[in-house]
């Protein structure tokens, strides 16, 4: 099932996203997390990629297993950042043979290497690129991609984010997923302005449940997410204490889903982080708001 189909329900959902392991040992273990968390049955899952295409295989087949079992609709993810043309067209006709009709079209983060590197030799250099590729493939394939609600750690201002942002639409880009965000009022004023700018796909915001204070840093270096005085509090008094962090911080999501859902939003993506006791504790708190038209 198309994503874009998923979205123009008017029925509140909530959608996983699940990582695939970085070797074979790690495989099995990984699958049983994922499996545990499509029996929730959310709207759609997705799978990420690792930076430079290092799991391609285990994403297709944690996505294809996810959709074999358990009939829930996957949306596999795709870098192109250091890819040649001829890698990303392999990729994309290795995930066409693999029954997948939904794709997140990513740059893919950079790496020192990267960095170092000249940008004018690569085949691809952003997001936009990868996405008329795959419009171009031939194949039906509903085209998602990132987006931040406050502004990309790259961009020069929120203005040229949301510039770079409209290009990734008319590109084919048929909705987009946030980044992670703590602050919802951060997210309603960014929904204001790119419909201002003309950006009218389906955003689907994306919500980070915080279980352990060692991720705190982490999501600030990935994301560059203001961190509200309210969250910031709750680390502070139960950050030290293990089990209790964990309930602060899915109580803490909690409560953002609720407000989302409350202001017009129909689904909330839930980056889960492979945790299935995290993901189902989330479910059981919405079970009934999920369950309401």
């Amino acid at each position: 099932m198309k994503i874009r189909d998923i979205l123009k329900s008017e029925k509140m959902s909530m959608s996983f996203e699940v990582f695939p392991p970085k070797t074979d040992s790690a495989f099995e273990s990984v699958k049983t997390a994922t499996e545990e968390i499509a029996t929730l049955l959310p709207s759609f899952m997705s799978v990420t990629y690792g930076a430079g295409g290092g799991t391609s295989k285990y994403t297709l087949d944690i996505a294809k297993d996810i959709k074999q079992k358990h009939g829930v609709p996957t949306l596999a993810h795709l870098t192109c950042v250091s890819s040649t043309r001829q890698t990303v067209k392999q990729r994309i006709k290795d995930m066409h043979e693999a029954g997948i009709e939904n794709v997140m079209a990513l740059r893919g983060d950079l790496t020192p290497e990267l960095e170092k590197s000249n940008r004018g030799d690569w085949d691809y250099r952003y997001a936009t690129d990868l996405i008329y590729e795959l419009k171009n493939s031939g194949y039906d394939f509903c085209i998602g991609g990132a987006c931040y609600p406050e502004i990309h750690p790259e961009s020069a201002n929120q203005k040229e984010d949301i510039k770079h942002l409209k290009e990734k639409v008319d590109a084919g880009c048929e909705f987009l997923t946030t980044q992670m965000f703590f602050d919802n009022n951060l997210l309603y004023n960014f929904l204001y302005k790119i419909r201002e700018a003309g950006i009218t796909v389906p955003i689907v915001p994306g919500i980070m449940p915080i279980t352990n204070a060692n991720q705190v840093e982490r999501a600030i270096k990935l994301s560059g997410s203001h961190m509200p005085q309210r969250f910031k509090s709750l680390v502070d008094k139960f950050g030290s204490n293990p089990e209790a962090m964990k309930q602060a911080g899915i109580a803490y999501a909690t409560d953002q889903i609720i407000d989302l859902y409350a202001n017009n939003i129909t689904n909330v993506h839930v980056y889960s982080m492979n945790k299935p006791d995290i993901a189902r504790r989330i479910t059981e708190n919405l079970s009934d708001i999920l369950g309401s038209v």
